[in-house]
């Protein structure tokens, strides 16, 4: 059995909902077992702590970060007092949660292969920027159907190559380690 954590916001669109419950299907119809702290598993102790359990007990990780918030005019570096540094205008911008940052860099920091998949319009920061810790695939639209995104040909590819990684993951792991 190959298991993988499944990192995602709550869907707050019925689409999303759609979406991640399709791609869950996709990976349960390949034989990947998608595991998510408050979803297929429950722990009562320190989330982190919970998620690096559970991460530990995983051959791979994917992020699908949804859309969450949601900022019509901000301001970044605000009221800043430092002279080389400038106040930049933030509008018309989607972020994701912060989780799919923090558990994205736990699996990094793991060794995990990683896959990530952004709704189109997030912010592509931090460890969710394009190639920074793992492999990344086109923005997908949640409106449109799981199956069609997952029908392109950047996908197969990219899915393919993460998959190959996993399965290498799934078997090292049943071999001591190496010292030399």
């Amino acid at each position: 059995m190959i298991s993988i954590f499944l990192s995602y916001p709550q869907p707050h669109k019925q689409e999303q909902n759609e979406f991640i419950g399709g791609f869950i299907e996709y990976l349960k119809n390949k034989d990947i077992t998608p595991r998510t702290l408050g979803v297929t598993d429950y722990d009562n102790n320190n989330p982190l702590a919970a998620i690096r359990r559970l991460m530990l007990e995983s051959d791979g990780f994917i992020t699908v970060a949804f859309r969450r918030l949601y900022v019509n005019k901000g301001v970044s570096k605000f009221e800043t007092d430092i002279e080389s540094t400038e106040e930049t205008e933030v509008s018309d911008k989607w972020f994701t949660s912060p989780y799919c940052q923090i558990e994205t860099a736990m699996a990094y920091q793991l060794g995990l292969p990683i896959l990530s998949l952004l709704e189109k319009g997030v912010t592509a920061e931090g460890v969710l920027q394009k190639g920074v810790v793992g492999l990344y695939l086109p923005e997908f639209v949640s409106s449109v159907s799981v199956q069609h995104y997952l029908s392109l040909s950047d996908w197969k590819q990219t899915m393919a190559q993460w998959e190959a990684n996993v399965v290498t993951v799934n078997r090292a792991k049943g071999f001591p380690r190496q010292l030399y």
